[in-house]
């Protein structure tokens, strides 16, 4: 290739030489003699003279590329002025003169002095003068003339990018452009075909074309395969000179891919899948895995897995991974190994995005059996309901089964099963159970309004196996009984006024009960019966649960009575009937005409009208110093006194003792009995001090005892007065009466008495009292006595 091209292009090199120096021969022959033409003018007759040009040149042609051993004759510069003397200089000045163009000063000859490129530069402008030696002047006027570059076919098509790059869907019909690749030349493309190139093929066939004329890369070949083949790698060639022999080329590489189309629907490698699972998975459990294969790639492989059908449909269930494409069983419901023990499923495998142009090819979609077999698992027992609910009335008797609970092993086995409490739910242990059957009975009492539900836990455990056990809310709800009497709901301060009316209303009362009939509460209200009788007030029932306070006559009197106290029954309607009786205080108020109070003091009562405040601060003085004085006498004489009780804890308020024994005869602190033979004493009507005097309340008068009555016979006549009292205990008071008894049958051991006998006493006797009195016996009965 290279020899032809030098061959070529010295082929080139002496045409064009022998073309340029062939005018050059003939120009300087014409200017080696003159031509003179005459003629005439048609103004004034004179002869015209026409003058040759002085230079011989306008245009040089020059090869570029130039190997040969010598310089390259550009051309001949030449003017008329020159006789071949020597006496004229020529001198060449522009684009490259002096170093890439030289010229011979004396003859004009011009040569390239260096190999010249075209596609560096295609034309050379100069300038040219030739000057008189001698003189130093021009004898021709400076002229311009060109060197032009001829093109040889020197520069091979290059492509614009080394490794072009495309993709193409697969499955494309024959003639789909692929890519367009494009190759430039250097070389003149204005000059032969040194330029015009041509592309072609080299390496891609038969998969792939290219257009000779514009380079564009199509298929050629229809439904070609990414799944086959991916990756294509086509070179192109492109040659100028036409394609001819002889032209130069260059080749550039094309790596095309073919991107994946959803045309290939998912297959299962298998059409029956086996998995196990424990009956105690949870739900929610993963069984395994399934997956269906799928030749596309990226969206187009999404499977999405489905249970069609089968009859395990609803007891399990299949999630897509998104990740893997795989399709994962779990559990969807709990499995019961005794219930049954094989489950088969349909499982459906369906592509996500199929493609409408390929739904011919068949049904993107793939079935497969999945069979899931249960194991047993040694289960805890249970109970027939998720919890209890047991009712029991708050009167039941300790021991009394108020309910059961009823467990069974689900296993084939049917362990025994054992039954308990969880005491951190009972702590006050009111509730037991029986540990054979389940039944529930009470151990302690109960009380509805202390705690009206129980929430207690259940055991049942396996007998053969304590680890399995399962426990079991029991809600214990104590249901109502009629053990609680109404009473009032609150504490009334209850007046009426001096200048009341009769039937005036003075107060409304309300009741409570801590017990809840069905039905709601329901109360009545009424006097108490002894205080029916010519009542000073009365109680009006309202019928719903309040009950109205009036007055029976007109007007009260504080200095009479200030206070009242009105007993009130309350009944309830429920079954039994409780009843209770409150008292009413009622005091006995001054009010102004429009029932306002103004007082209810009955000290005021005894006050002087028009007493000023002063008097009134003196009287209080007065008073309080004779109670000074009175006390300071009292403390004097106790301290005379020595007090019987020395003891600061004994505590003898409201204590009335008839068993004081006494020191003796001479004792005289003693209690003298005589007191209580005192008829003055014993008669006098004095208040106690432990009730508040009331005229509601008549005091007995007991009978007149007489000085010789038997201290006995006192005392119980006493007892009897006591207990028929009604003002008697229990108050804040004891009234002790007891009666010693007659003398001791035995004679008194006393050695003071034996002081005034004569002779020896016998004390034989006490050796037959036992061996308690042995000692005795011994001190007493022997021969050696205390007087020895």
């Amino acid at each position: 290739m290279r020899t032809y091209s030098f061959l070529t292009l010295l082929l080139w090199s002496c045409i064009f030489h022998v073309i340029h120096m062939m005018p050059s021969q003939k120009r300087t022959n014409k200017h080696s003699h003159s031509e003179r033409i005459t003629g005439l003018s048609e103004n004034d007759g004179k002869t015209l003279h026409r003058t040759k040009r002085g230079w011989m040149w306008n245009q040089f042609f020059l090869l570029e590329e130039y190997t040969g051993p010598d310089t390259q004759y550009v051309g001949k510069l030449h003017t008329d002025q020159d006789k071949g003397d020597g006496n004229l200089k020529y001198i060449l000045t522009g684009d490259g003169a002096g170093s890439l163009f030289v010229i011979d000063e004396n003859t004009g000859d011009i040569h390239a002095a260096k190999k010249l490129d075209r596609e560096e530069k295609s034309l050379y402008v100069l300038r040219a003068k030739a000057i008189d030696r001698k003189t130093g002047r021009q004898v021709e006027p400076e002229s311009e003339f060109i060197i032009k570059i001829h093109d040889i076919n020197d520069n091979e098509p290059k492509f614009t990018k080394d490794v072009y790059t495309a993709r193409i869907p697969e499955m494309s019909g024959v003639g789909t452009s692929v890519i367009q690749v494009t190759a430039t030349d250097a070389d003149d493309a204005n000059y032969g075909n040194s330029a015009k190139v041509v592309y072609s093929i080299l390496q891609g066939q038969p998969y792939f074309s290219v257009d000779p004329e514009t380079g564009i890369i199509k298929t050629a070949l229809p439904d070609m395969s990414r799944e086959n083949r991916e990756q294509y790698q086509v070179v192109i060639q492109a040659k100028d000179m036409g394609g001819q022999m002889g032209g130069l080329s260059g080749t550039t590489t094309v790596n095309i891919t073919l991107t994946d189309v959803n045309n290939n629907p998912p297959r299962f490698p298998q059409r029956t899948y086996q998995f196990s699972s424990p009956e105690s998975a949870p739900p929610g459990t993963p069984l395994g895995t399934i997956k269906a294969n799928d030749p596309d790639v990226g969206e187009n492989a999404e499977i999405e897995y489905s249970i069609s059908s089968g009859d395990g449909s609803d007891m399990f269930d299949i999630i897509t991974d998104k990740d893997t494409q795989e399709g994962i069983i779990t559990v969807k419901k709990h499995l019961d190994f005794e219930n049954k023990v094989l489950y088969t499923l349909r499982v459906e495998a369906t592509n996500a995005h199929p493609d409408p142009r390929f739904l011919q090819l068949g049904p993107f979609k793939d079935m497969a059996l999945v069979k899931i077999s249960v194991e047993d698992v040694d289960e805890p027992p249970v109970f027939s309901r998720p919890w209890y609910l047991i009712e029991v009335d708050e009167d039941a008797r300790e021991g009394s089964i108020i309910g059961q609970v009823v467990a069974q092993d689900p296993d084939i086995a049917k362990n025994a099963i054992k039954y308990s409490v969880d005491r951190h739910t009972d702590l006050d242990r009111i509730f037991n159970i029986y540990s054979g059957n389940g039944s529930l009975f009470i151990s302690k009492p109960l009380d509805r309004e202390e705690t009206p539900w129980h929430n207690i836990t259940v055991i049942a455990t396996e007998i053969n196996n304590p680890k399995q056990s399962t426990q079991i809310p029991v809600f214990i709800r104590i249901l109502d009984i009629n053990d609680h009497a109404p009473e009032f709901a609150n504490y009334y301060e209850t007046f009426v006024c001096e200048n009341a009316k009769a039937g005036q209303l003075i107060q409304t009362v309300s009741a409570t009960d801590k017990d809840q009939p069905p039905r709601g509460h329901k109360f009545f209200f009424e006097l108490v019966p002894e205080f029916a009788v010519h009542p000073n007030f009365s109680v009006v029932d309202n019928k719903d649960n309040t009950a109205g306070i009036m007055t029976r006559r007109n007007g009260y009197s504080r200095s009479k009575m200030s206070t009242y106290l009105l007993p009130i029954i309350i009944f309830d309607n429920d079954y039994p009937i409780q009843s209770s009786t409150g008292t009413l205080t009622i005091r006995v108020c001054a009010c102004d005409s429009r029932g306002n109070i103004q007082s209810c003091s009955a000290e005021a009562l005894l006050l002087p009208a028009g007493l000023s405040t002063g008097a009134l601060v003196a009287i209080l003085l007065c008073i309080i110093i004779l109670l000074l004085v009175v006390l300071f006498t009292a403390l004097k004489r106790q301290r005379k006194k020595e007090p019987l009780i020395i003891s600061k804890d004994d505590v003898r308020d409201n204590i009335v003792t008839y068993n004081d024994e006494g020191g003796g005869e001479e004792d005289t602190q003693a209690f003298d009995i005589g007191t209580l033979r005192n008829p003055e004493a014993r008669e006098e009507s004095k208040l106690r001090r432990d009730v508040i005097p009331e005229t509601i309340f008549q005091i007995r008068r007991t009978a007149p005892l007489w000085e010789n009555i038997d201290v006995q016979d006192f005392i119980h006549r006493r007892l009897k007065e006591n207990d028929l009292d009604p003002a008697a205990p229990p108050y804040d008071s004891l009234a002790t009466y007891a009666y010693e008894g007659n003398d001791s049958i035995a004679n008194s051991l006393s050695s003071l008495e034996s002081l005034t006998t004569e002779g020896n006493q016998d004390y034989e006797y006490l050796s037959d009292w036992g061996p308690r009195f042995k000692k005795l016996a011994d001190m007493y009965g022997g021969e050696d006595s205390d007087r020895d």
